[in-house]
């Protein structure tokens, strides 16, 4: 029997969800309006697949962006595929949702942020402080077309069109 109800936990599982039910109705239907999406991911967890040039460059963390150019994009349960542009190459990334941090759209201001923390059995149990409520999300780390990435703040561009 359960010593309580993980909360936290739960409401991950459902945010995850969302962002699932998101991206289909994208790989369906294609970005609406102004939409777009940062989504930046664990590059070291379990089922991340992507190129080895892409791996040696971003070895724990990427961020990408789903706005002008990306293609195949396919959504299953645990995990996404999408092809990307690097360089003019067109490169295939897998991403199971498991594995990412940050879910973006600036365009509407809403976001996402999965921090990974693990649970003590008996601790946390309940929600509140302890059960993995999450602070409400800032935005990521974004890589640069030119270098390595550098941490972008979202207010700088607010207001400028």
């Amino acid at each position: 029997m359960a010593k309580g109800i993980n909360y936290g936990q739960l409401m991950h599982k459902a945010l995850r969800q969302l962002m699932a039910e998101v991206l289909s109705q994208v790989a369906r239907e294609g970005l609406p309006g102004k939409h777009h999406f940062l989504i930046s991911f664990d590059t070291t967890h379990p089922g991340v697949d992507m190129a080895d040039f892409l791996r040696q460059r971003y070895p724990t963390e990427m961020t990408i962006v789903l706005q002008e150019w990306f293609t195949d994009l396919a959504v299953m349960k645990d995990r996404f595929t999408v092809t990307l542009n690097f360089g003019n190459m067109p490169e295939p990334i897998v991403v199971p949702f498991e594995a990412i941090k940050t879910f973006v759209d600036p365009s509407v201001e809403f976001g996402l942020r999965f921090e990974p923390h693990e649970v003590e059995p008996g601790a946390g149990d309940h929600g509140g402080p302890d059960g993995g409520d999450e602070p409400p999300p800032e935005p990521p780390a974004s890589p640069s077309p030119q270098g390595e990435g550098e941490v972008v703040s979202l207010a700088k561009f607010r207001g400028k069109h």
